[in-house]
């Protein structure tokens, strides 16, 4: 995102006009960061952009709502991409409201294994969760929501959240420990 605040403003009151030209300057502005949301949240790059210009769709419909005071365009069209990419995960069937419990058991994995994998390495590792798994994980551990607000989002249990996270961390330890070998 290479524009100010302030040009952003222009570009999103130019959008509530209607003006093409700024949708697609908006679009432009927030492609990568939203672009990577959606990646986390999908199998595939395909479905990744489909869901990322349905999240735009979504935004340019709804740009009339948008209120500075309430928060940074950052804020809103982010909020608006990870409700899209949790829509698409439901539409998949992939999430169920299932009661589970948190397993104590814990597989550990050395600092070693974590300084010799790469980024995109460990978003593989993370796109071969199981879909609601990886929602959960995703909402928890990279985009910082409470258990309480993902089971509200999800409508699911906090404890089905906390088992998805517990899970997810299982899966991804046995996973970095394969991976080493």
């Amino acid at each position: 995102m290479n524009n100010s605040a302030n040009d952003i403003e222009v570009i999103i009151t130019a959008c509530k006009n209607g003006d093409k030209l700024a949708q697609e300057k908006l679009y432009r502005s927030f492609y990568s960061a939203m672009m990577n949301i959606c990646v986390r949240y999908t199998k595939s790059e395909e479905d990744a952009i489909e869901v990322l210009n349905t999240g735009f769709f979504k935004v340019f419909k709804n740009i009339h709502s948008y209120l500075p005071a309430k928060a940074a365009p950052y804020t809103w069209i982010r909020a608006i991409i990870i409700n899209t990419c949790l829509n698409f995960v439901r539409s998949k069937g992939k999430i169920r409201n299932t009661h589970y419990t948190v397993d104590s058991e814990d597989i550990q994995v050395s600092p070693q294994v974590i300084d010799n994998i790469n980024a995109d390495a460990i978003l593989q590792l993370v796109q071969q969760l199981p879909p609601a798994t990886q929602a959960v994980f995703n909402l928890y551990v990279i985009d910082g929501f409470a258990h309480k607000e993902i089971a509200a989002m999800l409508q699911i249990s906090e404890g089905t959240s906390k088992w998805h996270v517990s899970e997810a961390r299982k899966i991804l330890q046995q996973q970095l420990k394969e991976f080493m070998r």
